[in-house]
């Protein structure tokens, strides 16, 4: 063995050391468990979808972190967002479709652990056939508009 390759590895791993030991003394770093989540309903949603903070405001121009838990038999009519949405399944399966009305016949099933990203003002909609949990993240100002708005929960 020569002393460079050791030498690169004692100064990688110097490094990396001292990442980590910045990073957990960082005032920003949080760990959190599935029991610290506070889960709250979702105005912009139809009923029965629960929204757990992990990170945010939603709206400010600041990264957020969310998750999204809906019952099964869920629909979310078409609608868009101002930002790239970035979802997540962690459980059950999300059906999500592109275009101006929800049409499960043109949609596709996302699994957990699958992903979808999508660009800004890109009508879509959703539906599930058992209950499921998604994560979202983005940057904000984040918001919801409905294709039709006589769709808008926050209408009725």
């Amino acid at each position: 063995m020569t002393r460079q390759p050791f030498a690169a590895w004692a100064i990688g791993a110097a490094l990396i050391a001292a990442i980590a030991t910045s990073w957990a003394q960082s005032g920003d770093h949080r760990m959190i468990s599935p029991a610290d989540l506070k889960w709250a309903d979702v105005p912009s949603l139809p009923p029965g979808a629960k929204l757990a903070v992990i990170e945010g405001p939603m709206s400010e121009a600041v990264p957020f972190t969310v998750r999204i838990k809906v019952p099964a038999n869920y629909r979310i009519p078409s609608h868009w967002h101002p930002a790239v949405e970035r979802v997540t399944v962690l459980s059950g399966t999300f059906h999500m479709g592109l275009g101006d009305k929800l049409d499960m016949q043109k949609s596709m099933p996302v699994v957990a652990g699958g992903m979808m990203i999508l660009q800004p003002k890109t009508p879509h909609f959703a539906w599930t056939s058992e209950e499921t949990v998604v994560q979202l993240h983005g940057t904000g100002p984040w918001g919801v508009t409905y294709v039709n708005p006589a769709d808008d929960p926050r209408a009725k």
